[in-house]
C-alpha cells in the first residue's frame, strides 16, 4: 500500500457488484502469504451494506475458516436473512477456490432513543505526545522493525512502548492511538468509515494474547491464526480522526487466547467494542525456512 492518498484503502473497500447480491474483492499487492483477516472482514461487511439502505450495522460476528489467497479475488455473496421493522440481518460468505473463506452475520438498526451509559476511557498520553512510526521503528531493534509499516494505510501511535522495548514486562494488555493514514472524503458515508474501522480492528488484536508472556507475533515459536471476530459499533465516529484501541486478553487455554477491545473517541466516547479468539500454538519443531 503506498499511494498517498485515501485511495488506496478505499479501493480496498470498494467490492465490485457481481449479480445482485454478489460481489467481489481483490487485495492488495503487499507481499503478504495470506489475506490480511481485516481485510476480509472489510470487504465482507462493506458487501452487506450495500444490500441495506436507512440503517447502519450495529454488530458483526464472523469466523475464519481458510487462509485467503491474496492473489485471487474474493467472491462475497450476500443472504438476504431478514428485513424486519426494526433490524436487518445479512449473512455474507466469501469465497475461493469454490470454498468458503469467512463466513460472517451482520445486523443492522436504525437509531433509536433509549438507555445510554458507556465504560471510561482510560488516561493516556495523546497521539500527539507519543513517538511518530518513523520514530518508533528507529528506536527498535532490527529484528522488531518489521512491525511499523510506513505504508500501512492505518496509521498507528504505540501507547505502551514496553510492548516492544521490554516484552517481558508488560501485562497482556495493549493500547494503540489509531486512524486511517490520509484524510477520507468529507461525503463518505458512515457505513464505510465502519468498514475501515473493521479493517483496522484486527491488525493488533491478536497479538494481545501474547504480550504476557513475553512474546509478539513474528517470533518463529508461535504459529498463529485469527479463528473469530466480532464487532459492536455503538455510536458515531471518523476513521480518519485519532482512536485510542484498548486491548487486552482475559484468557489463553489449549492454544486459543481471547482477546477484546475497546475504542474511543479522543474526548473519551466509547464507539465500538471488538472480541476476537485466535490460535496461538506454540510450535514444537521451528518452521521451514523458505
Amino acid at each position: 500500500m503506498t499511494s498517498s492518498t485515501a485511495d488506496a484503502l478505499l479501493s480496498i473497500l470498494d467490492v465490485t457488484p457481481l449479480e445482485q447480491s454478489k460481489f467481489q474483492g481483490t487485495s492488495p499487492a503487499n507481499g503478504w502469504k495470506r489475506v490480511f483477516g481485516g481485510q476480509v472482514v472489510a470487504q465482507a461487511l462493506a458487501a452487506a451494506v450495500r444490500t441495506v439502505e436507512g440503517r447502519e450495522p450495529h454488530s458483526l460476528h464472523g469466523y475464519f475458516i481458510l487462509g485467503g489467497d491474496p492473489s485471487v479475488p474474493i467472491t462475497y455473496e450476500v443472504d438476504r436473512i431478514r428485513d424486519g421493522s426494526s433490524f436487518t440481518t445479512r449473512r455474507v460468505q466469501a469465497r475461493q477456490h469454490d470454498s468458503v473463506i469467512f463466513s460472517m452475520i451482520a445486523s443492522f438498526h436504525k437509531s433509536e432513543p433509549g438507555f445510554e451509559h458507556a465504560i471510561t476511557m482510560p488516561k493516556v498520553a495523546m497521539p500527539e505526545d507519543l513517538p511518530d512510526e518513523a520514530t518508533l521503528r528507529a528506536k527498535l531493534p532490527i529484528a522488531l522493525r518489521g512491525y511499523v509499516d510506513l505504508t500501512w494505510p492505518i496509521e498507528m501511535r504505540v501507547v505502551d512502548l514496553d510492548r516492544y522495548l521490554h516484552p517481558d514486562a508488560p501485562k497482556a494488555e495493549h493500547r494503540i492511538w489509531m486512524r486511517a493514514r490520509h484524510a477520507l472524503p468529507a461525503d463518505l458515508p458512515f457505513n464505510m468509515h465502519q468498514c475501515v474501522l473493521a479493517f483496522a480492528s484486527d491488525y493488533s488484536l491478536l497479538e494481545t494474547g501474547l504480550i504476557g508472556h513475553g512474546m509478539l507475533l513474528g517470533d518463529p515459536r508461535i504459529m498463529a491464526a485469527s479463528l473469530d471476530h466480532a464487532i459492536w459499533f455503538h455510536r458515531p465516529f471518523k476513521a480518519d480522526e485519532w482512536l485510542l484501541f484498548v486491548q487486552d486478553s482475559p484468557s489463553a487455554q489449549d492454544s486459543r487466547a481471547l482477546c477484546r477491545g475497546s475504542i474511543f473517541t479522543r474526548d473519551g466516547v466509547l464507539v465500538a467494542s471488538v472480541a476476537q479468539e485466535g490460535l496461538l500454538r506454540l510450535r514444537t519443531t521451528p518452521p521451514a525456512k523458505a
